[in-house]
């Protein structure tokens, strides 16, 4: 029998607080932050209302809807929308009170 598959570990970090969290695969960087214990601005989590907009500083996210409500300048300027976005690695992302 095979045993049943876990989702990877990663870790989230806030910079430059170094405020840091568990960030699994199979939920939201938002999820695994409030989980964590950490603060982030978040509304609608859906990706529309952009009030958890971050900049991601390290690492890499994968998002499972087409266009997260982020322009291409944004993206290619580091910005992620937490609510939808599943890390593929250990990620830093900017601490939004900084």
């Amino acid at each position: 029998m095979n045993a049943p598959l876990t989702p990877e570990l990663f870790t989230a970090k806030l910079e430059p607080s170094g405020q840091q969290c568990d960030a699994w695969a199979d939920q939201t960087l938002l999820d695994s932050i409030e989980m964590g214990g950490l603060n982030w601005p978040s509304s609608c989590r859906n990706g529309t209302c952009r009030t958890c907009l971050g900049t991601l500083t390290a690492g890499s996210v994968h998002y499972k809807i087409d266009w997260p409500g982020l322009t291409a300048e944004e993206k290619a300027e580091g910005c992620v929308l937490p609510c939808v976005a599943y890390p593929d690695g250990d990620v830093t992302l900017q601490d939004p009170e900084n």
